[in-house]
């Protein structure tokens, strides 16, 4: 009864978000002009384009069937199969909505234009060469000064689809594959990791709200998919290592988190997330406290191999904050940004998450010294608290003023768990996937 009783304040809560997002489209549209805020449709960077598309009857049939059956299935599915058909659940749901623009539009181009990170595949031709020449390029003065997006991160964003090139799979086609096959993968480490610091149960009831995550808007194909996977990864295997398992995991761990800072800079937040499983895992901490030893040796990994072959990752990280400030960081207003990047967040999240988000914050205030309270779901409500923690100092730091909708996908990924203290499942799940059917049929985003 007291679930149920709390369904109107989740309302309320949902309410809230919804009104957050008004404001930062009345505001945004009202208030301040295109020159202002350089977005199309604020606070989303796009356009007004009503449209249908070939991924339409895709999108809507896989969302129907996830609402309608989802939660059952999670609950009664073998663990071992249940993270598979998440995956393709996943994949489903996001090769759908990217569909919904088409191949060409909504696949193939996406990591073709000119500031993106295919746009500049014959300028890698010798590839330690321009890894020790790549700062020279980043700021916007400087001769044949790097696109936006290759300038804005470290290179292995870029590397990664020059090694694509490589194999063979060249091209903006497999690109796109690439990224929504293993961004898609990130709803499973999240779930791997909530069984192991939580418990099985609240998993599979997270699972539903990860696969059908309006998040998918942007997951499918924008790089900061790919690079949210390899972020949940790095903590999925940090909770296994504490809870237990094989050393070697922490040193995957490492390994991942590593690759993560040099696939953007400001996921070196994860390392937030990253303290709160070793809180949450201090038990399994304090019996091996060796594990540190393989999780540092796997964390230098990267970082060496890039600085040896020459690339200066603070050097970059310290042009790009000035190459930030020469272009549209200048210009776009802090007061606005600050607020309206949390009603992007909402669009990524949706407001069943809201919703939970409350219901886990109930969780850490009124449970947090209550000796009877359920520990998995303290556990999980403070998971949940400092993947939101990051994504706020993210938010605060300045750096992150826009196109957050894909920006912070890493982040969103970890805010969804908290859709598992909501009763009433398939109702939040259909408020989830219209949310993504509307944003995906009534915009054109782009990044």
């Amino acid at each position: 009864m007291t679930r149920l009783r709390s369904v109107p304040r989740d309302l309320y809560a949902a309410a809230a978000a919804v009104l957050l997002v008004a404001a930062a489209i009345l505001v945004g549209r009202h208030v301040y002009t295109y020159d202002d805020l350089i977005v199309g449709w604020p606070p989303l960077l796009g356009r007004w384009d009503p449209h249908l598309g070939p991924g339409t009857p895709a999108a809507v049939l896989v969302a129907a069937a996830t609402v309608a059956y989802g939660p059952a299935v999670a609950a009664r599915l073998r663990w071992r199969a249940l993270l598979p058909a998440a995956w393709g659940a996943a994949m489903a749901w996001t090769w759908s909505l990217a569909l919904i623009d088409g191949w060409e539009r909504g696949v193939a181009r996406r990591l073709t234009t000119g500031q993106e990170y295919l746009s500049v595949m014959d300028r890698w031709q010798d590839i330690p060469a321009t890894l020790r020449d790549f700062n020279g390029h980043i700021l916007l003065h400087s001769p044949d000064n790097w696109p936006a997006h290759v300038a804005g991160h470290p290179p292995g964003a870029t590397l990664t689809y020059v090694l694509l090139d490589r194999i063979g799979l060249g091209g903006g086609g497999w690109a796109g594959t690439w990224t929504i096959t293993v961004g898609a993968t990130a709803c499973v480490a999240v779930l791997v990791t909530v069984r192991a610091l939580a418990d099985e149960r609240l998993a599979r009831r997270a699972a539903p709200f990860l696969v059908l995550a309006p998040a998918a808007v942007w997951m499918g194909t924008s790089a900061d998919g790919y690079f949210a996977a390899v972020a949940a990864w790095s903590v999925a295997l940090l909770a296994l290592t504490v809870t237990g398992r094989s050393l070697w995991w922490a040193a995957g761990a490492g390994l991942l988190f590593g690759l993560t800072c040099y696939l953007s800079y400001g996921l070196t937040l994860f390392a937030v997330i990253g303290a709160g499983v070793l809180l949450l895992g201090r038990r399994g901490v304090r019996e091996r406290p060796l594990l540190f030893v393989p999780l540092l040796a796997g964390m230098a990994v990267v970082p060496v191999a890039f600085t040896v072959i020459g690339f200066d990752w603070w050097e970059a990280y310290h042009l790009l904050v000035e190459r930030y400030y020469e272009g549209a960081a200048a210009v776009r207003p802090y007061a606005y940004w600050v607020w309206a990047n949390l009603a992007c967040t909402v669009l990524i999240t949706g407001l069943a998450t809201v919703a939970g988000l409350r219901r886990a914050g109930v969780v850490l205030i009124r449970r947090r010294g209550d000796e009877d309270a359920p520990t998995e779901e303290l556990r999980l409500a403070f998971l949940v608290a400092a993947a939101l923690l990051a994504l706020l100092v993210a938010d605060l730091s300045g750096m992150s003023k826009a196109e957050t909708e894909r920006i912070w996908l890493p982040f969103a990924q970890w805010l969804l768990p908290a859709c598992a203290f909501l009763p009433r499942p398939r109702a939040w799940l259909a408020a989830q996937a219209v949310l993504a059917l509307l944003v995906n049929h009534l915009v054109a985003t782009g990044w």
